[in-house]
């Protein structure tokens, strides 16, 4: 699915909000606090429960991107089209992390929905490394992009 900022409006997948520095710094602490969680989850060997906790840490530092921009999303596929069309399309943002963050939204949503999904321990491991990188780079683009800084 690949929708312009101009039909997800349309269509209410975003939602202009004002926009606040406030709330972009409350959803890197919900960040912060899943990736604690995914961490402990995967020390537990709870590798579903890991994989589902590095994908949240890296929704809610999105999130974080569309606050500050004045947006709140109504669906997940709509922070990735975000970002993409607004950041990565511009050179903003490397393109790599907007298909890092949509690779594990579809990972996500079969764990959710599917009957067979399984997940190994190196699975659950490299989304939790990729998800603390993620969280990094995103935290230094609101700092250098928005001056936003926790």
């Amino acid at each position: 699915m690949h929708f312009t900022l101009h039909e997800m409006i349309e269509k209410g997948m975003l939602r202009r909000i004002p926009s606040s520095s406030e709330k972009a710094i409350e959803s890197i602490r919900t960040s912060e606090q899943w990736l604690k969680e995914s961490e402990q989850t995967f020390k537990a060997k709870s590798f579903r429960s890991s994989l589902l906790t590095s994908y949240l840490a890296l929704f809610h530092v999105s999130r974080a991107v569309l606050f500050a921009d004045g947006f709140r999303e109504k669906s997940h596929v709509a922070v990735v089209r975000y970002l993409e069309e607004v950041y990565a399309s511009k050179g903003k943002l490397e393109l790599k992390w907007i298909e890092t963050l949509d690779y594990y939204r579809e990972l996500r949503h079969s764990d959710q929905y599917s009957t067979a999904f399984i997940i190994s321990e190196k699975e659950a491991k490299d989304a939790l490394v990729v998800s603390r990188e993620f969280h990094e780079r995103i935290k230094l683009f609101l700092s250098k992009e928005k001056g936003i800084k926790e």
